[in-house]
């Protein structure tokens, strides 16, 4: 019985590897890769020849018979675009398929986007939620987003270059003005960690195009806030009046007030 290995590898400097990463792509039989031609200039540069087959979502279903057969032959390694394999891209699906045809998973440790940008963030690291990539449509961006307007805990997500400037809104607008880290191109060329609040951000990116990959780290709700009536009036109205339903104006302010929902809804129907 083989066992699968998931090997963390570089998030953008190649030499933000372990040597134990190394030793198992050297030692396994195969090597399963999110992407093929991004896995070989890795092995190309530490001079390893272990064959490499294709793992991705397009062919993950197709492919995994094949792995489990290899599993059953020998040692397999998996490795994602970037970090750690499984979190935000394929893996989990061979993972639990590996487990229940009785093969040892075991994890290699290494570079991860979210953990990176969390620890220079400047905020909170005790506790935090990891949304992954946000939603691609913005009514199901905007509904996740209510849904932790009230968490407490650091927020940690990944976005695309060409929705940061849509999603600095939304997130101003269902999370308040809290603090925010935007990290691009972790560990690469262009490096750069970004802090400030939600509505300078939003300034900063309306001057400057949105270029790279985009690691955020949120501020969480502050504890035990309330807003006043007046505050939650203000916010139904300034919904309302841009067209939102009723419904979804009522459900995003009170994730974010404090306010029973039903109260909300009450306060909505009132004449100012």
């Amino acid at each position: 019985m083989g066992t699968l290995y998931l090997v963390g590898t570089p998030i953008g400097n190649l030499e933000d590897i372990t040597l134990r990463a190394l030793r198992v792509l050297r030692q396994v039989p195969l090597i399963a890769a999110e992407d093929t031609r991004r896995a070989r200039v890795l092995l190309d540069r530490y001079e390893i020849t272990t064959p490499v087959v294709s793992y991705f979502e397009g062919n993950k279903a197709a492919r995994e018979r094949q792995l489990l057969g290899a599993l059953e032959q020998g040692d397999l390694a998996l490795i994602s675009e970037a970090g750690m394999p499984g979190l935000s891209d394929p893996g989990y699906e061979l993972v639990r398929a590996a487990i229940e045809r009785g093969h040892r998973v075991v994890p290699v440790p290494g570079p991860s986007a979210p953990i990176a940008a969390l620890v220079v963030s400047g905020l909170p690291t005790d506790q935090f939620v990891y949304l992954g990539f946000l939603p691609r449509r913005r009514s199901q961006r905007r509904a996740l987003l209510a849904e932790v307007a009230r968490e407490p805990r650091t927020l940690v997500a990944f976005e695309a270059p060409h929705r940061l400037r849509e999603t600095l809104i939304d997130l101003e607008e269902l999370l308040g003005d809290r603090p925010i880290a935007i990290c691009r191109e972790l560990t690469k060329r262009f490096e750069e960690i970004w802090r400030g609040t939600l509505s300078q951000a939003r300034a900063r990116f309306r001057e400057e195009e949105p270029r790279g990959e985009f690691t955020l780290v949120i501020g969480g709700a502050p504890r035990g806030e309330t807003w006043d009536a007046e505050t939650v009036r203000r916010a139904l109205e300034q919904r309302l009046q841009a067209g939102m339903p009723r419904s979804k104006a009522v459900r995003e302010v009170a994730a974010l007030s404090g306010w029973n929902r039903r109260a909300v809804y009450r306060l909505s129907l009132e004449k100012p």
